[in-house]
């Protein structure tokens, strides 16, 4: 039996869609890219934003669409979405076979099983007990890196989010059981961890009565075969001063912190039950290059929100001017019902946030360009990720490029390099986004 599996959102959806073929292939299902050749159909859905829902619902529609003119006989939506929408995905979408929630990922070999059995189910667990799998990963990364999701759910109760009503609390994943599953990784040859949570920083704090992130890379770097560990989604208030030394200090942690910081005026900070100021955005920034002179800082905006004034706007722009990111985007604000801000006067025009968020990206761009030409010259070792015969070059990425929202350094070379390689290079050109290289002789240690 062939089956299709569709991962939508964001990368820790993406582990949870990892999961679901490692137990489908476990059951004796044949994974397939091949929409017209598979017989049954998950997609994993994602609801974050209205344009993340509107994907969604596009992609279900248009899979169940197989179901008249292929082999397709199931199609079961998992994920945010099937979770925030079971009713109206039953009512209104009747190619569907099968709801799973975002707790029920453990059971979805029997829910494929009972569909093509023509038992239509339902399955939604306690969003605040985790599933219990058994079965390796089936990584769709490429095999050379690979994302360790470190914890499930959220506290922080932003107005603006509904992903604590979507995934529960915040509970970390014992830490016995992330590096088992970091070694089993590195013996399948992931070169690159990335750690991914709704939050990072406050891992292990509910297990072990504090932070405990710097222990966790403390022991991920100790594995042999890892190369580079990387951190995204860290909240700026929670990151502490022994995280800060462990990242200086130990050599496979790439000097790349992922910020979302969503604004910088403090009267919207307030309003979005963030817990920082402008004031401590600033001292953070400054404290973590002076420690770290060559970090690579993104950080993650949202434009529009409600009550957002120009003088606010004007605020954020002149902030990121000042604080230079490394890199940058921009979501303009959705409107989710069952938020507090979604009932906070006045909504914002969708033609104005469209424009201040063009406002902030050509800032940005300016930003982004005079990096990257700061860059030329230097020497960096940089993981290749593949190549574009076309124009005859091979892209990888530096230590500072997290694949998927970054740039590549593209490298015009004879040699014959494959995906996963570590090659030496030296910058020789850049652009917004981009750098360009060429190899030097001596190979990468």
């Amino acid at each position: 039996m062939k089956l299709l599996m569709v991962s939508l959102g964001c990368d820790k959806n993406l582990v949870d869609s990892e999961e679901m073929l490692g137990i489908l292939a476990a059951r004796g299902y044949e994974i397939t890219d091949d929409e017209t050749e598979a017989e049954a159909a998950v997609i994993n859905t994602c609801c974050f934003i209205d344009s993340a829902k509107q994907e969604s619902i596009a992609e279900i529609i248009e899979i169940g669409e197989l179901k008249k003119t292929a082999k397709l006989k199931v199609l079961v939506v998992s994920g945010c979405m099937a979770q925030r929408y079971k009713q109206e995905i039953l009512e209104e979408m009747p190619e569907v076979d099968a709801i799973v929630g975002t707790t029920a990922i453990d059971k979805i070999a029997q829910v494929v099983d009972d569909a093509l059995k023509g038992r239509k189910s339902t399955l939604l667990t306690d969003i605040s007990q985790d599933p219990e799998v058994r079965e390796k990963r089936v990584l769709s990364t490429g095999g050379h890196y690979a994302f360790l999701k470190i914890a499930e759910g959220c506290d922080k109760y932003c107005t603006y989010c509904i992903i604590p009503k979507l995934r529960g609390h915040y509970r970390s994943v014992p830490m016995e059981k992330l590096l088992a599953d970091a070694q089993m990784l590195a013996d399948e040859g992931v070169k690159e961890l990335i750690l991914v949570a709704q939050e990072t920083t406050l891992y292990g704090k509910d297990l072990y009565g504090e932070k405990s992130l710097h222990i966790l890379l403390q022991k991920l770097c100790q594995i042999e075969g890892i190369r580079w560990i990387r951190i995204l989604y860290c909240y700026p208030e929670e990151i502490y001063p022994a995280l800060i030394e462990t990242m200086a200090r130990e050599s496979k942690i790439c000097h790349y912190l992922d910020l979302p910081i969503q604004h910088a005026s403090d009267e919207i900070l307030k309003k979005m039950h963030r817990r920082t100021t402008e004031a401590d955005l600033r001292a953070l920034v400054e404290k973590l290059r002076r420690r770290i002179p060559d970090i690579v800082l993104r950080t993650t905006l949202i434009t529009g929100f409600p009550g957002e004034t120009e003088e606010d706007h004007e605020k954020l722009m002149s902030f990121i001017e000042e604080m230079k990111f490394d890199r940058l985007g921009v979501f303009t604000y959705s409107r989710e019902e069952g938020t507090p801000a979604a009932a906070m006067k006045p909504q914002i025009r969708k033609a104005v946030k469209e424009k201040r968020r063009r406002d902030l990206m050509r800032a940005q761009q300016k930003i982004s360009l005079a990096r990257g030409k700061g860059r030329i010259g230097r020497e960096l070792d940089v993981m290749i990720e593949g190549y574009i015969p076309d124009e005859g070059v091979y892209e990888a990425r530096t230590y500072g490029d997290a694949p998927g929202v970054d740039g590549f350094i593209f490298i015009e070379t004879e040699r014959t390099l494959m995906t996963g390689d570590f090659v030496r290079v030296r910058v020789t050109g850049s652009s917004e986004y981009d750098l360009e290289g060429v190899l030097i002789d001596e190979p990468a240690q």
